[in-house]
This record gives structure tokens, sequence and C-alpha cells, in this order.
């Protein structure tokens, strides 16, 4: 566990859970966003900061590493013995906020990008500006920070270093509801309005949008220098119900069983559900060719992919072009081979298990 001086939501420290890499790799380094969501109200970022995602004091000594974290050379070929640091997640806007004045009627902290770069600059001092290779990775809101810190992380490295970025859960699409409303835009919209986030995003894009639409991927990712992995399921569980079918839409509850499990859809919910995974393609697809850019995408109705050691790399992990996960990802981050494959729709690839 490691902490920096630049304060939380509830004014405590930031923290971390660290692995020492051994061998031959103790030159190279994997920093992982833990993912959690988003606050775009005061009351809910008040509520946060009681909880895990807003209060280093909530947060447990100690963390399991598994999937992408994993240091068992067999589940985790390439990265085991790396350096690894799980940086818990503690912004609620995707390490991107930067408000100079704490709220005096809350003493909420809105400081997320001063967060991230007191870490990585911590981590410098602790050895890592030795680095000759590293990866920003992150997951769910984590998986999105890892796309919009991506540059700055790159930036903040010795040029020496060999940098590579991977987003996992994170490509969060605009896409309206089944009714037809913004709601995702929406909640991005208020995000980045609270939190002060617009200065900490890219420029390029901001310049192009509104700034607040950049903190969508198919907007910003274009824009990037850095090589970027993409790991995403086309119908990820969580922006199919929370963005796509959010609870409102359907007050009878019409939904609640496919959206627990894909394979309890009706016919009818099943072609909605690959309208939308026609929409999500459309929009990575958008971010136009690129050789240094890699993605995997699966169709299994799940969130959060890289760090569960049965999708990671495992007896049924899913696969694509013979690969795992781990295997695309190592072979693209070490120019082994590139990677850019699609999961056919549902349910290809995905057991039961999986659903």
């Amino acid at each position: 566990m490691g902490s920096i001086i630049y304060a939380v939501f509830d004014g405590s420290a930031p923290a971390f859970n660290f692995y020492q890499g051994t061998g031959a790799r103790v030159r190279r380094w994997l920093l992982h966003l833990e993912g959690g969501g988003w606050c775009d109200t005061t009351s809910n970022c008040l509520t946060r900061a009681g909880q895990v995602y807003g209060s280093s004091k909530q947060i447990p000594p100690q963390a399991y590493f598994t999937g992408i974290l994993s240091n068992d050379p067999e589940l985790n070929p390439d990265f085991y013995d790396w350096n690894k640091v799980k940086i818990r997640y503690c912004d609620g806007a995707s390490y991107t906020g930067d408000v100079e004045e704490v709220d005096p009627s809350t003493n909420l902290h809105y400081r997320g990008a001063r967060i991230f770069k007191a870490i990585v600059q911590h981590l410098l001092a602790k050895g890592m500006y030795k680095a000759e290779n590293a990866i920003l990775s992150g997951t769910s809101a984590g998986g999105l920070a890892a796309i919009l810190n991506c540059d700055k992380f790159n930036n903040l490295l010795p040029l020496s270093v060999r940098v590579r970025c991977i987003s996992d859960s994170g490509f969060f699409v605009n896409v309206e509801t089944i009714s037809g409303y913004p709601h995702i835009q929406e909640l991005f919209y208020r995000v980045v309005k609270l939190h002060g986030s617009a200065k900490n995003l890219p420029q390029a894009c901001a310049f192009d949008y509104d700034k607040s639409l950049c903190f969508f991927p198919q907007y910003v990712a274009p824009y990037m220098q850095t090589p970027l992995f993409i790991i995403n399921s086309a119908y990820d569980s969580w922006q199919v119900n929370y963005s796509f079918v959010p609870k409102y839409v359907d007050p009878l509850g019409v939904w609640n069983n496919c959206k627990h499990h894909i394979s309890q859809c009706t016919p009818s919910q099943l072609q909605i559900l690959d309208d939308y995974r026609l929409k999500f393609l459309k929009a990575l697809q958008g971010l136009g060719p690129s050789s240094s850019r890699g993605y995997f995408i699966i169709s299994c109705h799940t969130h959060n992919i890289v760090e569960r050691q049965s999708y990671w790399m495992y007896k049924n992990s899913p696969t694509l072009d013979n690969k795992k996960i781990a295997k695309a990802v190592g072979d693209w981050y070490f120019e082994r081979s590139g990677f850019q494959k699609i999961a056919c729709p549902y349910p290809c690839g995905c057991s039961i298990l999986f659903d």
C-alpha cells in the first residue's frame, strides 16, 4: 500500500497495491487503474466519499492479483514477473477531475488528475524511472481512464521507455437508450462539469468536439499517439444495463431477465441487442485503421475482463483466432504479431459460464 499527499474525495491519501517484479523483469512496469463508475452530482460524490471508491480509509490493505496482474507464469506468461501496481479508484471521474477549491460544506476534493500524476511521479522516484517497458491498463471507468491518460502517462516517463496502454471494458459508446434518450451523453456531461475535467481531456479532441464528448473513447482515441489495445464485449453488460436499457426506461421490468442473462432474452430483445452491437462496432471501427492499435472484442454479456482469470487465460477462456486474451495482448505488446479481431454475434465463443 502506498500513499501520496494529494487528497481523494474525503481528504484521505490516494492508495495503491504493489507487487515487486523479479529477475530480469525488474525494469518492466504495469500500472492498472481500478474501475468503479462515476459520480455526477454533489450528493452522489458525497456518498462515495464514505465508501471504498472515495476514501482510502475504506480500502483493505491487501488485494488479490489475478488475470493481467497474476504472478503465476502459467496464467499470465508475459507479465507475471513485472512490477505491478493496482491503483485504487478514488476519483469518480476517471482520473480527470481538477478543482482547486475544496467544497467548504462537504469537504469534497475533486482532484483525480492530480492524483494520477502524483502517483506516477511517486513510482518514478521509487524506481520506475529506470523502466524499459511500461503499460498503463485499466478496467471499466479505469479502462476509460487508461485511454484519457495514456499520452500523459507516456509523457511522464523517459523517452527511452516503451509505453503501451490497455483499456478493458472502457470503450463506452455514445448510444441512446432504447427509448431514444441520450442518457450516457448527459451523464458524462454532468461528470465533466462537476469535476472540472475539461482542462484534462485531450485538447486536440476538445478543439474539434464539445469537450464533454471527449470523455467518450470513440471521439478521443483517434487523437492518441501512444499504442492502445482495446478489450471489450460488444454486448457489454454495464453499457446494456445502464446506458442502453437503464431501469427508468423499463418500469415494468420486461428486460430484467435479459439484462441479467442474455441467454434468457426473447428473440426480439436479442435482435435489439444485436443492433446495439452494430452501433458499438461502428464506433470502434470509426477510430480508423492503425497498425499500432489492437483489439479483442468478445460477444459474452460481461464487464470487467482482464482481472478475471477465467477470461484472461484459463482452460475455457474465450478465444479469437485460436488465441486467448493474454496471448493476444502479449503478442501485440512485444510486436510478435498484431491482433485486431471481433467475435461473431452472441452466443459466438461464449458458453453459459460467460453469459
